[in-house]
């Protein structure tokens, strides 16, 4: 650890829109960075990203590898900003090269981090993951340039097998934001973040969807409709009910409404419509003839409904709670991402 207790290098693994912010923010901070990739020809060694009000953060990687021996040597800390079907793989791969000591954790926690890492790392190995991620994140150009378009007031982390304070104050430093501790991984594994806020709102533009084509590519948040809250509150009770009969606290888990602090879903419609970072996001759609049509092999359909989505489903089942709803919506989103 450096003397301001950050680590002395970090190993990113995943080179998308949140690997490209997280190394700039790191490299930015004087910490040696380097990239586990599966492209590690598309990347350059001088990334920056910049955020909203022209903060540029940047520096040189020490290193961009497909190989887990070469990308995690030295390394302290290893941060997985990986899709859900990636990340059993990767921490598979990483685990002959791991220091019993070397910390282990995730950008976000709700397509099965954990679970993942309770069945394939040594017993004993330093982990966290955060509940939601840090930044809204776009890359400009893949392996050199991004955005960090948004941070987050406050971070939730579930610390295992390690000081948690420790852990805490240095997550605290390294991403300049206020960290709370959560009380176990189910807390952090849990959200009605991605999992249930993309996926209502996919499933209310086009759970009747029949190929049609759209005259332009629609804004994801900023065209966000009172049927995709309705559905979004809906499906958020099915949830409150699981993370109740697990006895997660509200304070750890809010509701949607709680978290946003609106008192109904129309209000929530005009709270997301309004957020300043959401404006410019887009759907997942692609060009089709003169117009657009969805793209059903985006990331919202391939990461949020197979392992965000079933997560929840699943852990529900297991514990026979009702979820219809939720059923409803997985059973079209995994046909669809099928596709």
């Amino acid at each position: 650890m450096t003397h301001n207790g950050l680590p002395e290098k970090i190993c990113v693994c995943g080179g998308g829109s949140l690997g490209i912010v997280c190394a700039s923010v790191f490299l930015a901070q004087g910490i040696s960075v380097s990239l586990l990739t599966g492209h590690p020809g598309s990347w350059h060694k001088d990334i920056s990203v910049s955020d909203p009000d022209g903060k540029i953060y940047a520096g040189r990687l020490s290193c961009i590898s497909s190989d887990p021996e070469v990308a995690l040597r030295g390394a302290e800390m290893v941060l997985l900003c990986l899709p859900g079907y990636l990340i059993e793989d990767t921490l598979r791969s990483i685990k002959p090269w791991l220091a019993a000591d070397t910390l282990v954790g995730a950008i976000v926690s709700s397509t099965g981090f954990f679970f993942a890492a309770h069945r394939t790392l040594d017993p004993g190995t330093p982990l966290f993951g955060f509940q939601r991620v840090p930044y809204i994140a776009r890359y400009d150009k893949y392996g050199s340039t991004g955005r960090l378009l948004g941070y987050k007031p406050l971070l939730k982390v579930a610390v295992e097998n390690a000081d948690r304070e420790s852990v805490r104050l240095m997550l605290q430093r390294l991403f300049s934001t206020p960290v709370e501790l959560l009380n176990n991984f189910y807390e952090a594994s849990l959200t009605n973040s991605n999992p249930i806020l993309h996926t209502s709102r996919l499933y209310s533009m086009w759970g009747t969807y029949d190929g049609e084509i759209c005259p332009r590519q629609t804004l994801f948040y900023a065209d966000w409709t009172d049927d995709a809250s309705e559905l979004l509150t809906a499906m958020d009770s099915e949830f409150m009910a699981l993370t109740a009969d697990l006895g997660i606290s509200r304070e750890a888990i809010p509701s949607i409404l709680e978290y946003y602090g609106q008192p109904d879903a129309q209000a929530l419609t005009r709270k997301i419509r309004s957020i300043p970072a959401f404006a410019t996001i887009l759907s997942p759609m692609k060009p089709c003839g003169d117009g657009w049509v969805p793209d059903f092999g985006s990331r919202y359909f391939t990461e949020d409904f197979p392992f965000g989505l079933r997560l929840i489903a699943d852990l529900a089942r297991s514990r026979s709670l009702p979820t219809p709803v939720i059923d409803r919506v997985l059973a079209w989103g995994l046909t669809r991402s099928s596709c």
